[in-house]
């Protein structure tokens, strides 16, 4: 239990979160409800995703850069793929987009009980997107910004990766934007 986090029917009904929300007691954070005097951690956004999550699912995409804090508002349609072999039930949510591919090890962080994505990973997801016109670049643009070193690890990531979906598009766009960086 988090005491920093109300969720929908746990502690309290969706009415009453809503009318302390109104009231200006709460405010929202992610898939929960945090107090408006509470300080936003890392840690609260990912705990945010618990009821969603699960132990079997994993916080990526844009929706990982807002858990890190590379961005400041959480996504509308929150992103979230299989975390480890053991399947799961796909949410039906329309606000959720869930891939069932695993995702490895060592691609996923623990924070708050909640599997995220790391930085580099989601970094690279976003990139893949991009190249794409599946995701908007800025997302990218602001992952750069939060840790321009990151860059660097996404390429290396990139050519070391075994295969995945868009990976030569992903990285030209890479090398192109670390050749911008170096200029």
């Amino acid at each position: 239990m988090w005491p920093f986090l109300y969720f929908a029917d746990d502690r309290l009904s969706t009415a009453e979160l809503t009318a302390a929300r109104l009231d200006g007691d709460l405010i929202e954070i992610g898939e929960a409800f945090m107090p408006a005097d509470a300080v936003e951690t890392r840690e609260l956004r990912a705990a945010s995703f618990r009821a969603v999550a699960g132990i079997h699912r994993a916080v990526t995409h844009a929706s990982a850069a807002w858990v890190h804090g590379a961005i400041p508002e959480p996504p509308l349609i929150q992103t979230l793929q299989r975390a480890g072999r053991t399947r799961a039930a796909v949410p039906l949510d329309t606000r959720i987009r869930f891939r069932d591919v695993a995702l490895p090890a060592s691609d996923v962080e623990t924070i708050s009980g909640v599997a995220v994505t790391t930085p580099v990973r989601t970094l690279v997801d976003l990139v893949r997107d991009a190249v794409v016109g599946a995701g908007p670049s800025r997302l990218v643009d602001d992952v750069l910004a939060w840790r321009p070193e990151l860059l660097a690890d996404a390429l290396s990531w990139i050519e070391t990766s075994g295969p995945v979906h868009h990976k030569r598009a992903a990285a030209t766009e890479l090398r192109r934007r670390q050749d911008e960086v170096t200029r």
